[in-house]
């Protein structure tokens, strides 16, 4: 699905501008994957497909803006997510980029209280063994220590979570 298929999925248009009147309203959202690129062209960023999917475990780096963001100052400069996606976006006016990888220059960004994350931080195993059904070639390179790497993806979701739900005002 891409943010770009309003003709095939018309609900996009009211997501889209239900993003922009809370955006506009400075009310805290947190958009993963689809909903960062959702996130990103409500706020008239262009997405379009990248050069290739990223699919499974890349690093991301933390840009300088990254390394000194209340959410993200708690990761070290690069670490290892899970990416599921094929399409890319632009930077929105007055967002602050916090991460890319070498695929992807814009892998997270920040407007106001609001997170775009392109990558998954939420994902179980019992999900990654499900998707990656879809990419039988890469099944052997994506389940390679998934245990461990899902738990330490999860410790940063926890952290991720906490520390954003603080500056959301939700804690």
């Amino acid at each position: 699905m891409s943010v770009n298929d309003e003709e095939k999925y018309p609900y996009l248009v009211e997501e889209k501008a239900l993003i922009r009147r809370a955006l506009a309203d400075n009310k805290p959202l947190l958009g993963i994957c689809l909903g960062a690129q959702l996130m990103a062209n409500a706020l008239g960023a262009r997405v379009y497909p990248g050069d290739e999917k990223e699919l499974g475990w890349y690093p991301i780096t933390l840009t300088q803006e990254g390394r000194r963001d209340e959410v993200f100052s708690a990761f070290p400069s690069q670490h290892e997510v899970f990416h599921w996606h094929g399409e890319t976006f632009e930077l929105p006016s007055g967002a602050k980029l916090l991460a890319g990888s070498e695929l992807y220059s814009r892998q997270a960004f920040r407007i106001g209280r609001s997170y775009a994350l392109q990558y998954h931080l939420e994902v179980t195993a019992e999900m990654v063994r499900d998707w990656v059904k879809e990419v039988p070639e890469k099944r052997d390179e994506i389940l390679f220590n998934l245990e461990e790497r899902v738990a330490k993806l999860n410790s940063w979701a926890e952290v991720f979570f906490d520390r954003w739900l603080s500056l959301a005002g939700f804690k």
